[in-house]
């Protein structure tokens, strides 16, 4: 089966302890086709006070270099997941404190060996050997899901409670061709659509989430330029909308805040990340009429037909 795209993941354990286990474990997943964003290095540089620094680590402040390993947790995504390399079922202090994060950013943890030095929370279906685990990725096309057995529903649904933030901002547009091409006098002007993996390959529109301290106009050019390689002019705002409820791939009690633009670009020439497989440029209308749209951006692709279209 073909493997999802952008599988990542950070491995986490005692870099001391089990250092040659965590070097054996990173070149079988990456030999698997798993992309290990953490730890970038193999090499040990030197130990302080129990603490191991490796060779590409940027400081050697043991704190500096921990919020530096959390930060790459918190690039993982929707489709990345943390493992444990804990072969004696303990983790130690550092990795504790990584399973706290993880769990508070609803991160899918995977572990060794089941956990005997702790009272977490790890759903059925968690525990993998390294090898077992790549077979079934590469079998699947994903990493294990989690099991809820009907007596642990309500012990989940508290660890889902704890998940922060309450809310998450995302912005998207809808990005409106400007380019050279030539259009009728009175025809819709194009829109692009892409194809994501994370819709179940439904289409969608450009965008994502807005990182902390950033404005939603710049994330914007900074989501359409990351996902398409377009530099673009944002307009005006189509609508805002929220949603709490599952639906499908938004994780269930996340509360996402949804703010949509109009952009335009000038270019049609379109280089797509790894967050979509295919993308088409289409009249608004005929997008509705042809293409499986998600939910979210038909809403929007909706409100700009009805009240922001644009015509050549």
């Amino acid at each position: 089966m073909k493997r999802e795209k952008n599988l990542r993941c950070v491995i986490h354990g005692s870099f001391r302890k089990h250092f040659k286990l965590i070097q054996n474990t990173h070149k079988l997943f990456t030999d698997s086709g798993i992309d290990i964003i953490a730890p970038e290095s193999s090499k040990i540089n030197g130990e302080i006070d129990g603490f191991v620094h490796l060779e590409s680590d940027k400081s050697t402040d043991p704190r500096v270099v921990e919020l530096l390993y959390l930060k790459k947790v918190s690039e993982l995504g929707l489709e990345g997941f943390s493992y444990y390399i804990n072969p004696d079922g303990r983790l130690g202090t550092s990795a504790s404190y990584e399973l706290a994060i993880d769990h508070l950013t609803n991160t899918r943890c995977l572990f060794m060996e089941k956990l005997t030095d702790h009272p977490a929370y790890i759903p059925q279906n968690s525990v993998w050997k390294p090898k077992e685990l790549c077979e079934y990725i590469l079998e699947n096309g994903h990493y294990p899901s989690p099991i809820i057995p009907e007596d642990e529903k309500h012990i989940y649904e508290m660890t889902q409670d704890l998940i922060l933030p309450g809310s998450v901002i995302a912005v998207g547009a809808i990005t409106v061709d400007y380019s050279s091409k030539k259009y009728k006098n009175g025809q819709e002007r194009e829109v692009l659509m892409v194809q994501t993996h994370k819709w179940g390959n439904r289409f969608s529109i450009i965008g994502g989430k807005v990182r902390r301290n950033e404005r939603l106009v710049d994330a914007l050019k900074r989501e359409i330029l990351e996902e398409t390689s377009l530099e673009s002019e944002i307009e005006e705002s189509i609508c805002t909308f929220d949603e709490i409820k599952g639906s499908g791939y938004f994780q269930k009690g996340l509360h996402k805040v949804f703010i949509d633009y109009v952009a335009k670009v000038k270019k049609r020439k379109v280089k797509l990340n790894e967050e979509a497989k295919k993308y088409v440029w289409i009249p608004p209308t005929l997008a509705l009429q042809e293409l499986d749209i998600e939910p979210n951006a038909k809403e929007t692709l909706e409100a700009y037909i009805r009240n922001h279209k644009r015509i050549a």
